[in-house]
């Protein structure tokens, strides 16, 4: 099989498969998106195919991957197009998306990024680089210090991060008289939005502080002038497989060099401050609101904590994917109780039916079709579990309440690191702060300062009253892990039977 998806090609495809329903030669490009990956080729920019084909043509995509060629090489021969792969117990939806008109390399040419970047037609620019690419130093500021922060502030017309192509392409945009973009962050960080403008103003104030004398503050330009509203996205992507590549082909009766498989479940919040314009993605089922904040707290403790905690535990316990993992009734009944120590943390005003919301979460998990692999949700724990766990576990202290399972991610989290080389493969996941973090584990501490120089590497709960009380829990736990593996350390929350069943 020769043949590759392309804009001549498709027309090949058999009549099953969904294709663009607009003439992509028409589109016009409004939306850059920076971290041009899997996630955003089954959610931002499927809901985008779906505005273009409903005649909103000035809306297409340029993608940008800021680290590695690989997007780019596998769909510039396919003039941008994929297909996506909904998946579950019934079957597979095959449907090729259009939205993407271009693919552009950061480090290749970051002139071309910044050129697109500023753009007059650009009116909104996306992200999804995931939180360890923010940069954020342990207490959640910018990290000043990051040799890329360093590189870019020394280099703006050739930068390497986000905040960097950020903040030059709005200081040209306001010095060409060109009105700004809105940034519009679709990461897994607590208050998105905020927290990326936040971090750019820092940016900026380093930049403004380097300028030769008499140039224009961009700080106050970005604090004031640039919107970033929240979002909340949610929509489970494993990673392709070569198997999944052969079965794809098979049914497209030509190649697709990089497919995405997804479910069929996808959801998006997003906060409606757009003052240079959006689509109407509202048509296609986005919800457009004022305050993300509840929504959000609501996936990141309930989705991506259990996910989180399947993930570790998953690993520990011998089980590749989330449905097997899952499957397992300790691990099931586990997350159960995470759910119900997390549910009383989140706002109770804001008319969130965490019992639809959790049903729903444990049909996703089931999902055989997707074989969602543990070891991919594993990765940069230390960035991802002050958000997912970290909080909540931290609510219940102030409240009074005891987070006996929230506290256990923690542990495992850690016990799935110190596993890697010895029950686990080595580089088995990864995590930004491996390097101190294998370091850290080798040396063989007592639990419970092992659990707090943890927590200080990663700047956990760090200033907060109820800092050390959490880390108590941890250790707890910990032991358990050490002592007698994941089956002593559900048996110590009376999780599971003698005969290791569920109660």
């Amino acid at each position: 099989m020769n043949s590759r998806l392309s804009s001549t090609t498709i027309a090949k495809l058999p009549g099953t498969i969904a294709i663009p329903r607009y003439d992509r030669t028409t589109v016009m490009p409004g939306i850059v998106h920076l971290g041009v990956g899997a996630f955003h080729r089954a959610h931002q920019a499927a809901y985008v195919d779906a505005c273009l084909a409903d005649d909103e043509t000035d809306w297409g995509i340029i993608g940008v991957s800021l680290r590695s060629p690989d997007t780019r090489d596998a769909l510039a021969p396919q003039d941008g197009l994929y297909t996506l792969a909904i998946r579950d117990g019934a079957g597979e939806q095959l449907q090729v998306v259009g939205s993407i008109q271009s693919l552009l390399v950061a480090p290749e040419d970051p002139g071309a990024v910044l050129a697109a970047l500023t753009d007059p037609r650009i009116r909104i620019v996306t992200l999804t680089i995931t939180e360890k690419a923010y940069l954020r130093a342990a207490d959640g500021t910018l990290d000043g210090a990051h040799p890329d922060i360093v590189h870019d502030l020394a280099n703006r017309g050739s930068p390497k991060t986000a905040h960097g192509f950020l903040a030059e392409a709005l200081a040209r945009r306001r010095a060409a008289g060109t009105p700004p973009f809105t940034v519009l962050c679709c990461d897994n960080l607590p208050a998105n939005g905020a927290t990326l403008h936040r971090l750019l103003i820092e940016f900026a104030k380093l930049r403004d502080a380097l300028a030769n004398a008499g140039d224009p503050a961009l700080a106050s330009y970005v604090a004031d002038d640039v919107a970033f509203p929240s979002s909340m996205v949610d929509r489970i992507v494993p990673a392709t497989t070569d198997a999944d590549r052969a079965r794809i082909a098979q049914q497209l009766g030509i190649e697709d060099a990089w497919p995405v498989m997804t479910e069929p479940f996808r959801q998006w919040v997003v906060e409606d401050r757009f003052p240079a314009g959006r689509p109407a993605w509202e048509k296609f089922g986005v919800t457009m609101v004022e305050d993300v904040g509840p929504f959000e707290d609501m996936k990141l403790r309930l989705l991506n904590g259990a996910h989180s905690g399947i993930a570790y535990l998953g690993l520990l316990s011998g089980h590749a994917t989330v449905d097997r993992a899952f499957a397992d009734p300790l691990i099931r009944q586990f997350v159960d109780r995470l759910w119900a120590e997390a549910v009383p943390t989140l706002p109770q005003d804001a008319g969130l039916d965490t019992s639809a919301y959790t049903a729903e979460l444990a049909a996703r998990f089931s999902n055989t079709a997707l074989a969602h692999r543990t070891a991919q949700i594993a990765n940069d724990g230390s960035q991802k579990l002050p958000q997912r766990i970290v909080a909540s576990a931290l609510a219940r202290l102030e409240a009074g309440l005891l987070p006996e399972h929230l506290s256990l991610v923690v542990a495992a989290w850690i016990a799935a690191c110190a596993a890697r080389g010895g029950t686990l493969p080595e580089g088995h996941f990864t995590d930004p702060l491996d390097a101190a973090l294998n370091d850290l584990l080798g040396r063989n501490l007592p639990t419970a300062e092992m659990a707090a120089a943890v927590f200080d590497l990663a700047g956990f709960a760090k200033g907060h009253a109820e800092r050390q009380r959490l880390v108590e829990f941890v250790a707890t736990h910990l032991a358990c892990f050490k002592q007698g593996g994941p089956a002593l350390a559900f048996a110590a929350l009376g999780i599971g039977d003698k005969n290791g069943t569920a109660e």
